[in-house]
């Protein structure tokens, strides 16, 4: 490898918006993001249906309720 040319990979902190917070390492240095493991729904399972202008109830008087 060329000495010199490679950015420096150190110790950041991650900030999310839910307040959570946690260490990495990265090339960029401290991030905040939106969306973390601890609020993100694939990985808390809680997963929030937004039922934006009715969609969801439009969809269930044309299909009928859903069988489990």
């Amino acid at each position: 490898m060329k000495q010199g040319i490679h950015p420096k990979y150190e110790l950041a902190t991650v900030n999310c918006a839910c307040g959570n917070t946690f260490q990495t390492h990265n090339t960029v240095g401290d991030m905040k993001v939106e969306i973390c493991n601890v609020c993100h729904p694939y990985f808390s399972g809680k997963q929030v249906l937004l039922d934006t202008a009715g969609r969801i109830d439009k969809f269930r008087k044309k299909y009928g309720p859903v069988a489990k």
